[in-house]
């Protein structure tokens, strides 16, 4: 064999050292072949092989190293942010919440809502504002109501915790169905709803901050979970069926569903004064939400929820009396803010 193609067999190693009958004389070579002389040419190979492996071994070790040195970088990065209260998510897409600041400086603390989406309720709203049934289709919104009190009234009685609780499960729904009903028609039609769609998801955000509150409250059991899931999928698709059949009909059951609650939350503020339930301090989230004083406590809560309520009661019967004079949402400018 030409000392070329033997450079060549030993380089991709095609060749066995075995093969060569020689003895050791190039101290690298002799460290990977022992008893192996490779003389002339064969020997520059024999040494470029060796000086391969071992430059080999070191880029291993070194992209290893780089590699553990990264993990550390990683893992102080991760223990960094989680003392800071905060857990990173590593996003390809870049996506991250700035950093949210209040009046005064300090960092916000809630991402379910935002510092430009609370509000100081009107709680001098009128409470006994009250629409009377005169036509059929009212009586039967009313009377709908009425008989749907009756099971709740004896299922929780004089516990207005609990009791606000299930009714919040049940108040963010109607906002919901009719903005994403509202919202699809607008799609269909190729037209503006007049804020109506807007209106009504700020209704259903507002009673799902309700029923955020009445949890940090009131632990519900494990059974009132259970009648929560029930009710909300029967009146979910229940109000969905009536909303497309009537949204006059639905937007005054919703009304009335408002009156009620003003009243069950004016017991509740009864029970609060009497020392039947005790007055303890508002939650941090109710504070935040409401623009409460530090101070503030459940009465405080109840009352601004209260208020809430009422403000909903005016916005349902008022879209209901613009189904009634024959009239769509969007000919009405809609109250947005308005809760």
């Amino acid at each position: 064999m030409s000392r070329g193609l033997l450079a060549r067999a030993l380089l991709r190693g095609r060749l066995p050292v075995d093969h060569c009958r020689c003895q050791v004389t190039s101290p690298l070579y002799s460290r990977y072949y022992p008893g192996v002389v490779v003389r002339g040419f064969d020997a520059d190979v024999a040494k470029f092989r060796g000086w391969r492996r071992l430059m080999s071994g070191s880029s291993t070790s070194a992209a290893a190293t780089a590699a553990e040195e990264g993990k550390k970088e990683e893992g102080k990065k991760e223990e960094e942010e989680e003392k800071g209260g905060e857990v990173a998510v590593s996003s390809y897409w870049g996506i991250r919440r700035p950093k949210i600041t209040r009046e005064d400086g300090t960092e916000w603390r809630w991402n379910c809502f935002m510092p430009w989406e609370t509000y100081q309720s009107n709680i001098s709203i009128d409470l006994k504002k009250h629409h009377p049934p005169r036509i059929f289709t009212d009586k039967f919104a009313y009377y709908t109501v009425k008989f749907l009190r009756v099971p709740t009234d004896i299922f929780f009685q004089r516990r207005y915790g609990c009791r606000a609780m299930m009714l919040e499960t049940v108040a963010a729904v109607p906002g919901m169905v009719g903005g994403m009903l509202l919202h699809l028609r607008s799609l269909r039609r190729f037209e503006h709803s007049g804020g109506w769609i807007k209106a009504l998801l700020e209704e259903a955000e507002n009673e799902r901050m309700h029923l955020m509150t009445m949890v940090e409250l009131v632990k519900p059991k494990w059974y009132e979970r259970l009648l929560v899931l029930a009710v909300q999928g029967v009146f979910f698709n229940a109000y969905f069926v009536l909303y497309l059949a009537s949204p006059k009909i639905a937007h005054r059951i919703v009304g009335y569903l408002e009156e009620e609650a003003i009243h069950s939350y004016t017991e509740f503020l009864k029970d609060i004064n009497s020392g039947a339930i005790e007055n303890v301090p508002a939650p941090a989230i109710a504070i935040d939400y409401w623009r409460l004083p530090n101070d503030a406590t459940l009465k405080d809560v109840v009352t601004v929820i209260r208020a809430d309520e009422a403000h909903h009661r005016d916005v349902n019967h008022f879209a209901s009396d613009i189904h009634y004079q024959g009239k769509e949402l969007k000919e009405s400018p809609a109250p947005i803010g308005y809760h």
